[in-house]
This record gives structure tokens, C-alpha cells and sequence, in this order.
């Protein structure tokens, strides 16, 4: 196996627009789209699974195992002016570049059989620095999104600051051109802690995502939401940190690898 979707169920679904929260910076993106899927009920229809995640599963109480994945949920538009939309969470992104390629044009091409033009990618900004109220920072594939998006709040001076996005938050965006689809990334500033959830950042990006959506969702119970998820992700991510570790032992006396500071 390397990447494959395995699909329970075919949603008809109009127009719908694609939101991507994956793990990465504070759990910004992955915090995000969890909680918006989570209180839209929106239904599960597609697991991704790949070869180019970390190979290994982890152990509920129970002795269950959990293999790490990425899933897809859908939401059907209740009301005029919303929009169908459909929703990717997932416990990890892919371990090594190859992968990270992989797995996104795995993900456009599903998208492409379900009709989305627009996706939304949300992730975390690492800043250094905790802010009362966090910036939400946005990044285009087409340059009229910036006019159309710029009214909500949303900083679209990024260019002048942020010289990469790593990760499937800006391989959607960049790749997705090439499948017909715009795109938009809301980056949420954030400490930089990939291990420590951060809801304000995740809450910023939600309140702008919200009013493009047209959407109204209670986001009083996020803290809530971040501290039921917390206990999970810290259990992927040292996990994850270690098994990094046992592979990278032998490069240990060999010249040092330059240092890469991630968003997404």
C-alpha cells in the first residue's frame, strides 16, 4: 500500500467547499475543522490511509488498536447562501516529502470526483509569542480571492512574512490549481508548541471561516473540545517524536542537519 481512499458512502453533494484541518503548529488546523465537524454532525462517508505515515498504531484502554488516518466528512447546506462542505481531519501528515506529494494529489483527485472548486486550508503560525487575540493570516492561490476575502478580518499581508508553508496546507493550495480549485489558507498565529493545543488561534480561524460559510456555530464549548483531544494528540506526538528519534540515531555523529521551522 502507499495512499488509498477507502469510501463508505457517496455523498451528492452541490457545489460543496473543502475545508483541510491536519496536525501541525499548536493542532491549530486539526482543532479547528474537528470542532466545526463536530458541531455541524457532520457525517463521515472516506478514510485516507498511507504508508507515508508513521508506522505504527496506537492502544486505546480497551487494547483496540487505532491506525493513523485521515477522514473525510460532508455537511449538506440547510439554508440559502450556505454551501455544501466538506471536511478533513486527520491523526497525522506524512513523515517524509515524497509522501506529503503523494497524499495530496491522492486527496485533489478524490475532491475532483466530488465537484469542489474551493477548498480552505487552516493551520498555525508560529509567532514565538502568545497573543491575547491572534492574528488569522491568509494565503491565496488566486489573487481575486484576496478582494473577495478581505473584508473579514482576514490579514492578507503575508507575503512580506512568510516565505514557506510546509505540509498539505500549502501543497492543496499550490497542487489544486493544476485539478481546477482555488484556494485559501487561514493561518491562525500561534506560541509554536506542535505538542500544545492552542483553541484562541483555532477560535480566530473559525470566526472568519464561520462568516464565509454563513454559518452560525456555538464556539463556547472549543476549550472543552481542545482538552478531550489533548490527551490524544500529545500520545500521537510523542509517539511520533520517538520513533523520529530511533531513525535518525545513526545520522547522530554525521554532520548536522539544517534546522526547518514549520507552519502549517
Amino acid at each position: 500500500m502507499t495512499t488509498k481512499i477507502v469510501e463508505t458512502e457517496k455523498p451528492k453533494l452541490k457545489d460543496p467547499v473543502f475545508i483541510a484541518g491536519l496536525p501541525g503548529v499548536g493542532n491549530v488546523g486539526r482543532i479547528a475543522a474537528g470542532y466545526l465537524a463536530e458541531q455541524l454532525k457532520a457525517k463521515k462517508f472516506a478514510e485516507l490511509f498511507s504508508s507515508h505515515f508513521m508506522p505504527f498504531v496506537l492502544l486505546h484502554q480497551s487494547s483496540a488498536v487505532h491506525v493513523l488516518k485521515n477522514e473525510f466528512y460532508y455537511w449538506k447546506a440547510t439554508k440559502k447562501g450556505q454551501r455544501d462542505v466538506i471536511i478533513l481531519i486527520g491523526d497525522s501528515q506524512s513523515a517524509d516529502p515524497e509522501g506529503h506529494y503523494e497524499i495530496v494529489e491522492e486527496i485533489l483527485k478524490y475532491l475532483k470526483t466530488l465537484g469542489v472548486k474551493e477548498m480552505f486550508t487552516l493551520a498555525g503560525l508560529s509567532v514565538g509569542e502568545q497573543s491575547k487575540t491572534p492574528k488569522v493570516i491568509g494565503a491565496v492561490s488566486d489573487t481575486e480571492l484576496t478582494e473577495k476575502y478581505k473584508k473579514l478580518g482576514i490579514d492578507f499581508d503575508a507575503g512580506s512574512r512568510i516565505g514557506t508553508i510546509v505540509g498539505a496546507s500549502g501543497l492543496l493550495l499550490g497542487m489544486g490549481r493544476q485539478y481546477g480549485m482555488k484556494g485559501t489558507c487561514l493561518l491562525g498565529e500561534t506560541v509554536g508548541f506542535p505538542i500544545i493545543p492552542d483553541p484562541r488561534s483555532a477560535e480566530e480561524i473559525l470566526k472568519i471561516l464561520l462568516k464565509v460559510l454563513n454559518l452560525k456555530v456555538d464556539l463556547s464549548k472549543l476549550d472543552e473540545k481542545v482538552k478531550e483531544m489533548e490527551e490524544f494528540i500529545k500520545k500521537i506526538e510523542e509517539v511520533q517524536r520517538r520513533a523520529v528519534g530511533q531513525m535518525m540515531k545513526p545520522e547522530e555523529k554525521g554532520e548536522q542537519k539544517e534546522k526547518l521551522s514549520y507552519i502549517g
